[in-house]
């Protein structure tokens, strides 16, 4: 467990590493504000594609021997990063997707955590080992400062460290589980896929919950820097308190969902989310109020998260470890929309607020499909036994 989760823990870290450190980059390599954009949206967008691929090869070789392989070659990557530098917006693209295999722990870090836990105990322990994803706050805190210390490029380095470090005892102590593991293959990620619209909502509904989460704790640096001329370090900090929020906030949206229903836990996140993310378009306070409405915004989204994967295993109890590399993936793909489309938006319409607009009108959307589709869930699943919906 200890193994998995400081794996995860520092996979997170540095996927979100070019996030905290957007505004240093795009002033050292001249990137427009669509440019910076996609640089910290790639990562987002591999990590999520990669975690199917990933998922694969642990089914195949084991989730110690694919964790190990993954964290080799983002190391590597940083290395070269760091010894040769990067001098233009291809190459950070091209760090970008490489990072993305830090992303992809996901799909080894819970494997390897929840299969030495009984059935009852494994929602507990997929929320240990998921709680990794604080990771992120790291890397807002300390990126920044470090960057202005001794510049972005050696960051990469710096943060080789603490990964040879985990590597070394993901290396001595990670355990494979004695259970037969069955392998999956991208045709049965086909099966669930097709003439099954209960899979395409729960990628749709989570594409906004830890797409959302994902999507503003890449793009939130840039933002306060460009609205509010927030220095990289204020910036990482102000984002850090929101992404903080948002992790903690994931293992209680669960709880959450357990006493008072996923669906509708989650109409209550979506609601909240579409007034927090509009008022923050219409620029309703200074400094401190946006800050204040982002960190309330990432702790609705991660309580959502939490709802999203309450209700998985009602619906997909045989198919969960499919569906979740699915939904998982859709997550990712969120992110990178988000994340891109508001750098888009700036670019294009010299402000954020029409993309903020976009993404509140989507979580509206969202709460209104949701009323939709819980009377067909709660009949569908109440003739199975369920009564948490």
């Amino acid at each position: 467990m200890l193994s998995a989760f400081l794996y995860f823990d520092l996979s997170f870290m540095v996927w979100y590493l070019l996030g905290p450190m957007q505004v240093q980059i795009a002033q050292a390599l001249q990137l427009d504000t669509q440019q910076r954009a996609l640089m910290v949206a790639v990562p987002i967008l591999c990590g999520a594609v990669l975690r199917l691929f990933l998922g694969l090869l642990a089914d195949r070789i084991g989730a110690k021997t694919t964790g190990v392989l993954a964290q080799i070659v983002v190391i590597a990557a940083l290395a070269v990063a760091w010894r040769l530098g990067v001098h233009s917006f291809g190459q950070v693209l091209l760090l970008g997707v490489m990072l993305g295999v830090a992303g992809a722990s996901f799909a080894v870090a819970l494997p390897l955590a929840s299969r030495w836990y009984p059935p009852q105990h494994q929602g507990t322990a997929m929320g240990i080992a998921g709680a990794g994803n604080s990771g992120t706050v790291f890397a807002a805190l300390l990126a920044p400062a470090l960057a202005v210390a001794y510049g972005f490029q050696n960051v990469f380095g710096l943060a080789c460290i603490p990964l040879l470090l985990v590597l070394a005892v993901f290396w001595t102590f990670a355990r494979e589980a004695p259970v037969v593991v069955a392998r999956k293959g991208l045709g049965d990620y086909a099966r669930v896929l097709v003439g099954n619209r209960d899979s395409w909502w729960f990628m749709f509904f989570y594409a906004i919950t830890f797409g959302g989460f994902s999507g503003f704790a890449s793009a939130l640096p840039g933002y306060f820097h460009d609205q509010f001329a927030f220095e990289p370090k204020v910036a990482g900090w102000a984002t850090a308190a929101c992404v903080l929020a948002g992790s903690v906030m994931r293992p209680l949206g669960g709880v959450i969902a357990d006493r008072i229903g996923g669906t509708r836990s989650l109409q209550a996140v979506y609601a909240a989310v579409t007034v927090l993310v509009a008022a923050a378009a219409l620029q309703v306070g200074g400094p401190v109020v946006t800050v204040a409405l982002f960190v309330l915004t990432l702790l609705c989204l991660g309580a959502g998260n939490g709802a999203v994967f309450q209700l998985v295993p009602q619906r997909f109890g045989a198919e969960i470890g499919l569906m979740t590399g699915l939904i998982g993936m859709a997550g990712g793909v969120g992110g990178f929309l988000l994340a891109a489309g508001l750098g888009v938006v700036k670019q294009q319409a010299g402000s954020y607020g029409p993309g903020l607009w976009l993404f509140a009108g989507i979580a509206l959307a969202a709460s209104l499909c949701l009323v939709g589709v819980k009377q067909r869930w709660r009949v569908g699943w109440a003739r199975l036994g369920d009564a948490r919906v």
